[in-house]
């Protein structure tokens, strides 16, 4: 995951859930139609992925579910009773992110958290009754949207979508795996460093100009 797509989630995990502003799919709508039709795919499918999320916040706002909550109820769902570190490596967010809207949804009494006596460094996340039940009520509204997205899309075309978007996933792994030390995503320390010491340099230019 990118460093924008992945600040995008960790944002929106890290939000409590409010209701979107209205009309903003409209004017991704215009701005693909009429502004910029041609512009990278990268940033259609971008685009295409908020218009989803959008949606799909709106339901989930009703049963005071974040976007970020949905995403690790996903993963739990599906492999409940992993370490905190896996539920990040899942999620595609760093560890702190983790940990705030993991203790958000304890209090909340979705998960429970816990360490086993031989690895005390090791945090299990557990989904409980409450966040179990909660499957039956928000998956059908994530159905709901995927549903409504592909109204009047030819059955066929959507086979071909998906075909393309793995390709494209493939291909994007492809060149992840290729040896290139210059090429990777840094921590969110070095990250703050680099923005830290990028901006530094840029004021003593601007003293230097003066």
């Amino acid at each position: 995951m990118d460093r924008g797509t992945q600040s995008y989630y960790e944002g929106a995990i890290m939000k409590q859930p409010k209701k979107p502003k209205i009309r903003e799919t409209d004017a991704i709508l215009r701005h693909w139609r009429e502004a910029v039709p041609n512009d990278r795919l990268a940033h259609l499918i971008k685009d295409a992925t908020r218009a989803l999320l959008r949606a799909l916040q709106m339901r989930l706002t009703e049963h005071s579910v974040s976007l970020g909550q949905w995403t690790f109820l996903r993963i739990l769902w599906e492999s409940d009773g992993i370490t905190q570190r896996e539920l990040s490596e899942l999620a595609g967010v760093m560890e702190p992110t983790t940990f705030t809207a993991v203790t958000a949804m304890e209090k909340l009494g979705y998960v429970t958290r816990k360490k086993l006596p031989n690895n005390k460094k090791m945090v299990y996340v557990s989904l409980t009754a409450k966040g179990r039940l909660l499957k039956r009520k928000l998956v059908p509204l994530a159905e709901e949207v995927n549903r409504i997205a592909v109204e009047n899309v030819n059955p066929l075309d959507i086979t071909m979508m998906r075909r393309v978007l793995l390709t494209m996933i493939e291909n994007l792994a492809r060149d992840e795996a290729r040896p290139n030390k210059r090429l990777r995503i840094p921590s969110t320390r070095e990250l703050a460093r680099r923005v830290h010491d990028a901006e530094g340099n840029s004021r003593a230019r601007l003293r230097k100009r003066a």
